[in-house]
């Protein structure tokens, strides 16, 4: 096989890998609600690309249980239920918790501004009601702060629970004060880590991550 073609496949599967990403945020923001029926032509279309990779992505996304193909229509969005949404919160309190308040005190002072750096993205997407921007940087910024534990499978682990996730009414709150307040968190956690208050710190990421049920129920966190 001669180098062009394997740096044709590479691309073709960085543009899908860059597509599903994409599509994979919108469904968990719920911009792309369950039951909504999308083509392949036009998210082509809407992504100024041929319909190979968009096709691939939606195949991708089919396996992981995103979505579900709908003969000769496309594929329509899949549910998630109040059960497995629990089961998914419940999991990722058990393992991001302790995890993350293991490395209070620990981080590095150099290492900090940037992640106030990400947590100013964060704040500034939800202030601006950017959704999907707004699922994106708060993945990174837990996803790198579990990094810092040690653990790469564990990254992987909630990397895929997160993926799971659909916060379908987090579009209904896109200007509500909520969003605003788990935005805030992030700032807050990173004080916790510099102060070394482990305790604290797991005691606030359980809170954090429970927002994504109050989202469901559209009601706040208790």
């Amino acid at each position: 096989m001669s180098a062009s073609t394997i740096r044709k496949v590479e691309k073709t599967a960085s543009l899908r890998d860059r597509i599903g990403e994409a599509l994979s945020a919108a469904i968990i923001s719920g911009e792309l609600a369950p039951g909504t029926l999308v083509s392949v032509p036009a998210l082509a279309a809407e992504f100024e690309v041929s319909a190979t990779p968009v096709r691939e992505a939606m195949l991708d996304l089919e396996q992981r249980g995103f979505v579900e193909s709908v003969r000769n229509k496309g594929f329509r969005v899949t549910q998630v239920s109040l059960r497995d949404l629990r089961e998914i919160v419940e999991l990722r309190q058990l393992l991001e918790a302790p995890a993350t308040g293991a490395i209070a005190g620990k981080v590095p002072p150099a290492r900090m501004p940037k992640w106030r750096t990400m947590a100013d993205e964060i704040g500034a997407h939800a202030e601006a009601a950017e959704l999907t921007q707004f699922i994106e940087s708060d993945r990174d910024f837990h996803l790198a702060l579990l990094a810092e534990y040690g653990n790469e499978r564990l990254v992987t682990l909630v990397r895929e629970l997160r993926s799971q996730t659909r916060m379908v009414n987090l579009a209904r709150m896109a200007h509500s004060p909520e969003l605003s307040v788990s935005a805030a968190e992030h700032h807050q956690m990173l004080d916790l880590i510099e102060s070394g208050d482990a305790e604290a710190l797991e005691k606030l990421t359980i809170a954090h991550l429970g927002h994504v049920l109050a989202w469901w129920a559209e009601s706040p966190a208790e």
